[in-house]
């Protein structure tokens, strides 16, 4: 895979290799976003952004009832520098996910307002963290909320209710990717492994007719 990386960077456009040897730094799996049944395109691809923008690479995708929907004018590019990873065909969607993420290493922390376990503010850190964010009326089903391995909450102090599901992905993105990147015991980077997977994932969207060099990159080795 690494040398398939070098090949395809001599294609990159100008800029391109440096700009993502520096990116990759501040890219993180420890924390991990799941969005179950998120179907509005506005909301889908606000989150996308935002994970983008505070680095988090991975974005889990639960599709029991509803597709998922990209607003390209709301997202701008991000999820070409994401890994979706989309959750459709089981009986159970949301429990495929969440075994898949337990079989990581993630605890799979489940935002509602009506729980008390951790606010955002509060909530530990030290562990990969899997955010389960559900619809923006009906909130997270109960299944969901039966398989997860605690609850967190953001302090709200007006009259409503919740926040918005693009504001609360962004705050709670927000507050957590600050706090593991201050704390020096938390090994929160990419490991080299998803370094150059990622890598190569972004230097292939970068080039045109990608899938056309790696077919001759193939043939050659």
């Amino acid at each position: 895979m690494e040398e398939l990386l070098r090949y395809l960077e001599q294609f990159a456009p100008e800029g391109k290799i440096e700009l993502f040897q520096e990116k990759i730094k501040d890219r993180t799996k420890h924390i991990t976003v799941v969005l179950e049944d998120i179907f509005q395109p506005h909301n889908a691809s606000a989150v996308l952004r935002s994970c983008d923008c505070f680095g988090v690479q991975d974005v889990h995708i639960i599709e029991n009832r509803y597709k998922y929907q990209v607003n390209p004018d709301v997202a701008l590019g991000s999820s070409k520098w994401l890994n979706l990873n989309k959750y459709n065909k089981a009986e159970q969607n949301t429990i495929a996910c969440f075994n898949t993420l337990k079989e990581q290493g993630y605890k799979i922390i489940a935002t509602t307002p009506h729980k008390d376990d951790f606010s955002l503010y509060d909530i530990p850190v030290d562990e990969k963290l899997a955010i389960v964010f559900g619809t923006e009326k009906e909130g997270l089903s109960k299944t969901a909320l039966a398989h997860a391995d605690g609850f967190m909450r953001i302090p709200m102090y007006g009259f409503t209710e919740s926040f918005n599901i693009s504001v609360s992905a962004a705050l709670s993105l927000y507050e957590l990717t600050k706090r593991i990147r201050q704390d020096d015991s938390i090994k929160w980077q990419l490991n080299d492994s998803d370094k150059v997977e990622t890598l190569l994932e972004w230097t292939k969207s970068a080039i045109k007719s990608a899938d056309l060099l790696i077919e001759r990159f193939n043939k050659n080795t």
